[in-house]
């Protein structure tokens, strides 16, 4: 992230980089290209070619998510090696030390590198959920979600200019994300974010969602 580490990832101005239309219209020409040499959408910025096991997974709704991106392999466990990384056990999740002398010197002390971590609540794993749900499948649905019922008004509340502008639906079980707006998944994803909405960092958190 160039506003947290600047140096090496900061050899540009933000002028110097397309922005809004001009960003959106390299988007759709990308994804036009991509149509054209048989490549299908599966997910948030995600293409894969109909033979490749990616889309295989996409179609038979296995695809999944995790910090390193799209996998056709559905695990829960994921060991993050290396300064830095970041380990789930869907459960949890434990970050290693930034700095490389830190993580070495916890290596070699024989303990675990581990800087920070998170366990996540029954809450969050209903959220996480839906969010991979939207992200591998385009849709969700609050059928068997032990989502409360003013939790799902407020996201639905959230959603309402989106779904104005037709970029998702919902009815009363099903959330489905449009054609017209698989390009703005992070926006719909994000809320269902709670716990940021509740925070409203003030801090830019995330990459521009477009």
């Amino acid at each position: 992230m160039p506003w947290i580490k600047g140096n090496g990832q900061r050899g540009f101005k933000d002028e110097d980089v397309p922005k809004d239309d001009e960003k959106r219209d390299l988007y759709e020409k990308g994804k036009q290209l991509l149509a054209a040499k048989g490549y299908q959408e599966i997910g948030m910025d995600h293409f894969a070619l109909e033979s490749d096991s990616m889309y295989q997974s996409f179609q038979n709704k296995e695809l999944h998510r995790n910090f390193m991106g799209y996998t056709s392999s559905k695990t829960q466990v994921m060991i993050g090696l290396g300064a830095s990384s970041i380990s789930d056990s869907w459960y949890a999740f434990a970050q290693n030390e930034k700095e490389i002398e830190a993580y070495y010197d916890a290596i070699d002390n024989n303990e675990l590198p581990i800087l920070k971590g998170h366990a996540l609540t029954q809450k969050d794993l209903i959220v996480r959920q839906h969010i991979l749900n939207i992200m591998c499948n385009f849709q969700t649905s609050w059928k068997e979600s032990d989502m409360h019922l003013d939790e799902i008004e407020e996201i639905t509340h959230n959603l309402a200019e989106l779904v104005a502008d037709g970029l998702l639906k919902i009815d009363q079980q099903t959330l489905s994300v449009t054609e017209k707006g698989k390009p703005f998944v992070r926006n719909i994803c994000m809320a269902f974010d709670l716990r940021l909405i509740e925070n409203k960092p003030e801090t830019q958190v995330f990459s521009l969602t477009i």
